[in-house]
């Protein structure tokens, strides 16, 4: 009876997926040539083949409009700014160390790590460590903890290089040497090729292609040699992009060599728009990282279970980052109790052609008063009670402010948000209130026509510095 309990146990564990999350760092929209405006440099055929044999969100967006937000929000399956994060620094201090995050909510008989880049808490508790992964819910880790970069040849953790911060294997402090995009990469494989025979959580949180610009010298040269006129900052760019999809390729082939692929619920995007400091190319979107406009926080996202869904297609409903730990909760089958989770399953997307997601997606950089909403194929995004209201089914890139023709959208916009707000708790790091009074105060003034045509026309002229695209007027 034990043997035949025992025997059904192992049966029902081999048909639960494996959970893999590939999160790239500052990835342009158009640096991946999925895109089909990417620039000629651009060459990521193994992020292609993924989003071929898989399905590809073109309306995917982050909860963050830089990293730490964004993470934290990825782990909670809930918007960040419920326990107080709302920049990088808030991320990178640490949020509440009781709070249960994504391995927690799966079966206990999954194994899981997370390797890269963390940015959920600092490590200056050594050797406590209360941030640290491992003492939320994670088996193992090969990681660096709560700084936004790191360098990519300086692994030693008794370095004191600007980007070079202590690599930990578990909660040991290591000196490591290699190219970190390569060595996260190796760490992957390693740890598919231990847990092949049992469920598992791999969380590759690569930090490529954020500063600091660093790759080997040869790939540089190559990457000029092959593209005249590129700049060398770009050049950086493109080679340290290069490390990353065959890094992405690597682990997906691994996946096949062990016959695991099928079986494995797999999402791969980045973690906000591209970064205008590392010369990333969003184009057709307008902005980049650090704001709320379309480049700073739409992502390429990428899902593939080939047992469960058929691949091969792009899906246009609008999601968010928050919707991959409740895909992961229902592939797997637990039901978490007395617990609210903001994002929403994307599997009736995959499997059942629904055509409803989210009523709203929600951002807020809290103590700016800078925020924006997604509600169907509006956005309006307030930047310190200046409003501006776009059709994004019309103007993808941006370029029109309909504020002034649409003044009542605006309000009940503004009112939507004020409701959000007032459930979310202040900031971590404290300073200013104003998310408050943005909350309870005056909703913001549309603008009248000519203010509308003036921001109009330095829209058009920054887009032509950025080299990003503008449609036309349907």
């Amino acid at each position: 009876m034990l043997g035949s309990a025992i025997a059904l146990s192992d049966e029902i564990e081999a048909e639960m997926p494996n959970i893999v999350v590939i999160l790239t760092d500052d990835q342009g929209y158009a640096d991946i040539s999925f895109n089909p405006q990417h620039p000629k440099e651009v060459s990521t055929p193994n992020m292609d083949a993924l989003a071929k044999e898989g399905v590809f969100f073109s309306q995917a967006y982050t909860s963050g409009h830089v990293c730490s937000p964004t993470r934290a929000g990825l782990m909670l399956g809930q918007y960040q700014q419920r326990v107080g994060v709302y920049s990088a620094g808030d991320g990178g201090r640490g949020f509440n160390p009781e709070q249960k995050i994504f391995p927690s909510f799966l079966p206990d008989h999954y194994v899981s790590t997370a390797i890269g880049k963390w940015h959920l808490g600092l490590d200056d508790d050594y050797p406590e460590l209360k941030w640290h992964a491992m003492n939320r819910g994670f088996d193992e880790c090969y990681k660096f903890m709560g700084r936004g970069g790191h360098s990519y040849f300086d692994l030693r953790s008794d370095s004191d290089g600007k980007f070079a911060h202590p690599i930990y294997r578990n909660k040991q402090r290591i000196n490591d040497e290699g190219y970190l995009t390569n060595r996260l990469t190796e760490e992957a494989v390693e740890f598919i090729e231990r847990n092949k025979s049992r469920p598992f959580f791999l969380y590759l949180a690569y930090n490529a292609v954020h500063a600091p610009a660093e790759a080997p010298a040869t790939d540089i040269q190559s990457t000029m040699d092959s593209n005249p006129g590129i700049t060398p900052e770009r050049a950086i760019l493109m080679a340290m992009l290069k490390h990353l999809d065959d890094g992405i390729g690597q682990v997906v082939r691994k996946l096949k060599q062990e016959n695991l692929f099928d079986n494995t619920l797999l999402f791969c995007l980045t973690d906000n728009g591209g970064s205008k400091a590392m010369s990333a190319d969003n184009t057709p979107l307008r902005g980049f990282k650090g704001s709320f406009d379309e480049g700073g926080i739409r992502t390429p996202f990428i899902v593939s279970w080939p047992a469960r869904f058929k691949g091969g297609r792009t899906q246009t409903v609008p999601i968010v980052s928050l919707d991959i730990l409740p895909t992961a909760i229902e592939a797997t089958g637990t039901s978490p109790v007395n617990q609210k989770f903001d994002g929403k399953s994307l599997l009736p997307l995959l499997t059942d052609n629904a055509t409803q997601h989210h009523e709203h997606i929600y951002w807020s950089k809290g103590g700016e008063g800078d925020w924006a909403i997604r509600q169907g194929d509006w956005k309006i995004h307030v930047v310190k009670g200046n409003p501006e209201l776009i059709n994004l089914a019309n103007d993808p890139s941006e370029t029109r402010d309909l504020s002034g023709k649409h003044p009542m959208r605006v309000q009940q916009m503004t009112e939507d948000y004020r409701k959000w707000i007032q459930q979310m708790q202040n900031p971590i790091t404290g300073g200013s209130r104003f998310w408050k009074q943005t909350a309870n105060g005056a909703a913001p003034k549309p603008k009248t026509k000519s203010e509308t045509r003036a921001a109009q026309r330095a829209q058009k002229r920054a887009q032509r510095k950025t080299r990003v695209g503008v449609q036309k007027d349907n």
